[in-house]
């Protein structure tokens, strides 16, 4: 019964099926890229090159005569693999550091201290800063991203842990004796889940935007790997001579993030327990027995 009301309320909630949809759809055609792109993303054909959207190349061809929608859909690939890698480090890591620091004071004084002198850095140029030392690589790429958005997720772990740790219930745990261990992950990360789900779709977001922006500056993935950063980045030169190289790519980007944006914003509201996520009869019953405890207390 209660599976089946929490599929009601997710279905109901046109902002966390929209995102979805949406979202699955990107995914579903970038897997589906060798089958769906008729053109190999690495191929040259000087003889085609910067030719507009036909029905032989639908998204036209670049300046080396390769497929633009064929690097469009392995580009995708490339950002939602980056995007998910950089959400779980991140959100793994900064749940660790979060749920840590705030059951332990020392660990707080030292751990949100490091964290303080992370933000005052801009995450792009920090991010830039760690992959220049590492070097241009996809796994550097993700490494620096995810050291530059830990911070954000364990200050949120630290902050709903905190509320959680003041709880009654985990002042009788420790009076029966269990663990510093015990506490922390069978109790306390459970209670702090939903604020976490809702941060790591957006640390998702802006990681796909942020490594957009390291391959548009030269400083992420490199070239010539299809990512929708390259792609812009070529396009750049040409974009009055050959609009498509970046009007393409472009919209690929702002879809993602739209998507994610509105994910994100769905399951805040499905995992917030107010009476208007709850659709249809549920919530009518609700409103009844509301009003008639309101009518027994008049």
């Amino acid at each position: 019964m209660i599976n089946t009301l929490l599929l009601r309320r997710a279905l109901h909630n046109r902002m966390l099926v929209t995102g979805a949809v949406v979202l699955l759809a990107l995914a579903l055609m970038s897997a589906l890229a060798p089958w769906v792109a008729a053109y190999d993303p690495y191929d040259l054909d000087p003889i085609v090159r910067l030719k507009p959207p036909s029905a032989e190349h639908w998204f036209g061809t670049d300046g080396f005569g390769r497929d633009v929608f064929a690097r469009v859909m392995y580009g995708i690939r490339i950002s939602l693999s980056v995007g998910a890698a950089v959400a779980f480090c991140s959100g793994a890591i900064g749940v660790v550091v979060g749920l840590t620091s705030a059951y332990y004071k020392v660990v707080d004084h030292i751990a949100m201290r490091v964290c303080d002198g992370l933000y005052a850095f801009p995450s792009l140029l920090l991010a830039i800063a760690i992959v220049a030392a590492l070097g241009p690589a996809t796994g550097n790429v993700i490494a620096a991203l995810s050291l530059v958005y830990i911070p954000s997720v364990a200050r949120i772990a630290r902050a709903a842990a905190l509320v959680v740790k003041e709880k009654t219930y985990i002042e009788g745990l420790r009076a029966q004796g269990a663990g510093a261990a015990r506490i922390i992950w069978l109790h306390m990360l459970p209670n702090v889940t939903s604020p976490l789900i809702v941060q790591t779709t957006f640390i998702f977001a802006v990681s796909i935007l942020t490594e957009a922006a390291l391959s548009f500056l030269g400083a992420g993935i490199p070239a010539p790997t299809p990512s929708l950063g390259n792609l812009l980045l070529d396009g750049k030169n040409v974009i009055f001579k050959a609009w498509w190289m970046t009007v393409f790519p472009g919209v690929t980007v702002i879809l993602m993030i739209l998507a994610l944006n509105i994910l994100g914003d769905g399951l805040r509201d499905f995992l917030d327990p107010h009476i208007k996520t709850i659709p249809g009869r549920s919530r009518r019953l609700l409103r009844r027995g509301a009003a008639a405890d309101s009518e027994a207390g008049a």
